[in-house]
């Protein structure tokens, strides 16, 4: 059985930093792609950076770029998300996702926006002073 648990949110200060960690059962991070999403209250969820299970490039919205980082540890079958200059517009619940097979950025965005991968329960992140 699939299963993701998402750990590491908080509360932090503007400016400050979190690592959230995506801890995978019951499969291989190898043969997934893999990625983080949130949703802020009164907003749709969006798709904020994910990993290509075909060559390992990344993605990352817009709004995250030069703040966040994501990584894996194959390893620890664990992938992270590391935020950096977090802002109050930041502050939302925080999801893993999972799709197994080939894929792209892309398609893996396609695929979890059509609700058909593994979906974890959620951190919360909130920025604030």
């Amino acid at each position: 059985q699939v299963q993701l648990v998402e750990s590491g949110g908080g509360l932090v200060q503007p400016g400050g930093s979190l690592r959230l960690s995506c801890a995978a059962s019951g499969f291989t991070l190898d043969d997934y792609a893999i990625g983080w999403f949130r949703q802020a209250p009164g907003k749709e969820r969006e798709g904020v950076s994910c990993i290509s299970s075909i060559d390992g490039s990344t993605y990352y919205a817009d709004s995250v770029k030069g703040r966040f980082t994501i990584s894996r540890d194959n390893a620890k079958n664990t992938v992270y998300l590391q935020m950096n200059s977090l802002k109050p517009e930041d502050t939302a619940v925080y999801y893993c996702g999972a799709v197994r097979g080939f894929l792209t950025t892309g398609q893996f965005l396609s695929v979890m926006a059509l609700g058909s991968g593994s979906w974890g329960q959620g951190t919360q992140v909130t920025v604030s002073s």
